[in-house]
């Protein structure tokens, strides 16, 4: 696999590291887990619904493959031990609040010493230094301080609403692989290792591309009823179905939108089609908002496979989950006592991800590297 051999050494917790490190442990990466020796360890042993075992899913899907050590860094005996497991280490991850690792002595600049070769990556809500680097946040309050929350506005009553996705989270998780990917592939041409300062909110506005041109261009808050993202677009938008069903159009190019009128006998709209997201389209998304629900969302999937457009029924993650596609794409994993895995999405033709499904027992304190 693509990262045997690479030791790694997770002092984080929750979601972007953890998940960050699992995806390197299905490749082969030899993860340890530093849980706190609190009597919990983990936070997400303990949160969301469990299978029979006593599992909870969100650790299921953070923690396979890993093993753990509990350590109180506070204490002498614990830090030498977390040393000990640093200097062979390739990778240490942490993601306490800026300030916490030096004051533990488990800081970039103590591993360092001792490891000159070690990439340690700093997992934080704003940074590690600027105005926001103590505050507390996790993923929503960073999307929300980032302006993605007032993205998510409702398009009837024009209020915010909660992230159904951890952004911010996700963001961090996949920037700080390819952080640390990138640290060790230099590493092996200058033998030196390197401090990564990964920001949750730096992550999140990173992503912003598409939505940002009023912002850059016109220094204004972005019209989220208008864009093409948030339902400005007549073809990029929800419909529901005359069965309280809903239905996605979700292509706004011109060729698709020729097809879909074309087979809705009303080719006469697609100059609307062909106006910028907005107000100028609001004849095509009245044509649509009449249309959908004069048939049910199964009669219109019956219909619309013929049509070349980007369409989708509004699913639950339940069903999902339960497409025989998923199961298709790897994307559900069973182990050996029938528990059910989020598959690996990054698929290599050599080499491919191995996961290892057993989970790190809590109360270990004699994890060593391979």
């Amino acid at each position: 696999m693509k990262l045997e051999g690479i030791k790694v050494l997770d002092l984080s917790a929750f979601l972007p590291g953890p998940h960050m490190t699992m995806m390197m442990a299905d490749h082969g990466a030899d993860v340890i887990m530093v849980e706190p020796a609190n009597g919990q360890g983990e936070p997400t042993r303990a949160i969301g619904q469990k299978t029979a075992d006593g599992t909870t899913v969100w650790f299921r899907n953070i923690g396979r493959g890993k093993r753990s050590v509990t350590l109180n860094l506070k204490d002498a005996a614990d830090h030498a031990l977390f040393m000990e497991l640093a200097a062979s280490a390739d990778v240490v991850v942490e993601a306490f609040r800026p300030g916490v690792v030096k004051r533990l002595g488990v800081d970039y600049a103590a591993i360092r010493a001792v490891n000159p070769g070690v990439v340690y990556c700093s997992i934080s809500a704003f940074g590690q230094e600027g105005a926001y680097a103590q505050k507390p946040a996790h993923d929503m309050t960073v999307q929300a301080l980032a302006g993605l929350v007032d993205l998510n506005r409702g398009l009837t009553d024009n209020k915010p609403a909660s992230p159904n996705m951890p952004v911010a989270d996700m963001a961090a998780s996949l920037m700080a692989l390819s952080a640390v990917l990138m640290a060790l592939l230099r590493r092996g041409q200058t033998g030196q290792g390197d401090y990564i300062d990964l920001s949750m909110f730096d992550a999140a506005l990173a992503w912003t591309p598409n939505v940002t041109g009023p912002v850059f261009a016109e220094d204004r808050h972005p019209p989220v009823k208008e864009m093409r993202s948030f339902g400005g677009s007549a073809m990029y938008h929800i419909y529901e179905t005359a069965d309280g069903r809903f239905i996605v159009l979700g292509g706004s190019e011109i060729k698709f939108a020729e097809n879909l009128l074309t087979a809705l006998d009303r080719p006469d709209l697609l100059p609307f089609a062909k106006q910028q997201p907005g107000p100028e389209q609001e004849p095509l998304r009245a044509f649509f908002k009449e249309t959908f629900p004069t048939r049910t969302l199964a009669e219109w999937q019956d219909f619309l496979r013929g049509v070349d457009c980007c369409w989708a029924p509004v699913r639950s993650l339940k069903d999902a989950f339960d497409d025989p596609f998923v199961a298709e794409r790897g994307m559900v994993l069973t182990d050996k006592d029938g528990y059910r895995h989020i598959g690996v999405p990054i698929r290599f033709q050599e080499e491919p991800a191995q996961p290892r499904f057993q989970l790190p027992a809590f109360g270990d304190k004699s994890a060593r590297f391979r």
